[in-house]
Formats: structure tokens, sequence, C-alpha cells
């Protein structure tokens, strides 16, 4: 895995830094490499090791501009989270029922229908959330695709901000209609209707990030979550206009919720 990570984040400093050399090289392209770099060992559709975090041995240099000055690439964020993520649950459940399966009894009926859902319980670009209590990790191939674009991105994104960088936390992916109605026991805000049921939706914190540090480096320095949440926030509106994804700002659950179009 750790080389699988230096070849994507040496791609991506020279990608950013050397477009000339990448050319038009797509993302497909990428990590078909990195697999290669790896062994051939990629996150498939079995139960691969559960992994704890992400540990790389590598820095990302500082961009110069032509004169050898340091580039200086600010964080933007956005007007507003909830005006610039307002999709609600009409437009996330048409999506939804569109590229999903159909919903999944319990969590038995979830282990034969590895035909449909892809495992995504394990992956170097985030982390999995330790108390996932409702919801499995498996997500129809579009939407794991989609997560596995936000996650890279959300990486590159640090990188040429000189941001240490720190994986995304997804909270909650696939749930079975026995988890809709256990949540709804206790959260009068589960839907019924979960978009969650059709493997096409999963939630990332905006509160909560995974730090990545060279085992036995430096000390990475301190970034404020608030700094790391502007950052995600520009890495989905793009996506967002780019009509990949719908986007929810959750308030109070504390995440993005996102549906894959």
């Amino acid at each position: 895995m750790g080389l699988t990570v230096t070849v994507i984040g040496t791609l991506a400093v020279v990608r950013c830094a050397r477009p000339e050399v990448v050319g038009n090289q797509t993302e497909r392209e990428i990590a078909a490499l990195a697999d290669k770099a790896d062994d051939g060992r990629a996150v498939g559709r079995g139960k691969p090791e559960a992994k704890t975090g992400l540990h790389v041995s590598y820095a990302f240099p500082r961009f110069k501009d032509a004169q050898g000055r340091p580039l200086k690439h600010r964080i933007y964020s956005v007007p507003g989270f909830s005006r610039t993520f307002p999709d609600l649950q009409d437009v996330h459940i048409v999506a939804a029922r569109r590229w999903g399966v159909s919903p999944v009894e319990d969590r038995a009926e979830a282990e034969l229908r590895k035909d449909e859902l892809v495992y995504v319980g394990a992956s170097p670009y985030y982390t999995m959330d330790r108390n996932m209590s409702y919801s499995i990790p498996y997500l129809v191939p579009r939407a794991s695709d989609l997560l596995q674009k936000i996650s890279r991105n959300f990486l590159d994104s640090l990188a040429v901000k000189d941001i240490p960088l720190h994986t995304l936390i997804v909270t909650s992916v696939l749930r079975t209609e026995n988890d809709v109605r256990r949540l709804r026991r206790f959260n009068c805000n589960a839907s019924e209707e979960s978009c969650h049921r059709f493997g096409t939706t999963f939630d990332i914190s905006y509160h909560r990030y995974t730090t990545v540090s060279p085992p036995g480096g430096p000390e990475r320095r301190a970034v404020r979550n608030d700094s790391l949440k502007w950052v995600l926030s520009e890495v989905l509106r793009d996506l967002r206009a780019a009509e990949l994804c719908y986007v929810k700002y959750e308030v109070k659950q504390g995440c993005f919720h996102i549906t894959v179009r």
C-alpha cells in the first residue's frame, strides 16, 4: 500500500507542477499505474484485511513558479455550506433508485449480493469510521468510483495548498432494511426511504479527519478541522458542478450526505 500511495503522491505532484509531463493522462490510467506498483493487490470485491490508517514516508515539496518563488494556493471554501449544497431528499432518492440496487433486507442477504456491490471497507485514500454501527461497507461500483475520486481530489488539494495530508472519514454507507428500522428507533430524523438502502449514497464527516503520519517520522503540523472542511467543500462543489453527485450539508449529523449521479 505504501508504494501505491507513493506513486499516487508523486503523480499528483507532477500533474500539478509539470502538467506537460503528465499530459492528458486520466485518473483510470494513474490508478492502473498505482495498482501495478502494488503488485496487483487492489481493493476488490472480497473482504481484504482491514486497514487502520494511512502511513506514508514521503513529503510533498513546495510548488514554485518559473522564477523559483513558492506558489501560494489559497483556501477559498464556498460562499455558504447550506446554499452551496442544498440537494434535498427528493433529488437524492431519484438518483438512488436509478443507479442503485434493490434494498437489502439484512447483512446475511448483503453477503449474497456481491455481484452487484463493491466492498469499500479498506482504502489508502479514506478511512472508515470505527463506530459505523448502522451500515456496512458496500456500494454500487458507480458510487465506489465517486468515493475514490472525492478522496483522491481531497489529497491532491491538500498537497497543492501545502497542508499536511489527512484522509477523509466515511461515517455511513449501505444500510439494510434492518439497519434502517434499528436506526429509526433512536434517530427520528432517519428516513424510512433512506438513499443509503440503494448502495449509491455515503456520508463523509466534516468534523473529523485521519492524520497521515510517517512511522517514526517528524510530527505533522497541526491543522484546524475548519481548514480541512473548507478544502473538502471546494472538492465537493467542483464535483457537484460537474454533475457527478448530489450533496446535502447535514448540520446535526456533522457530515456531507452524498449520492452518485
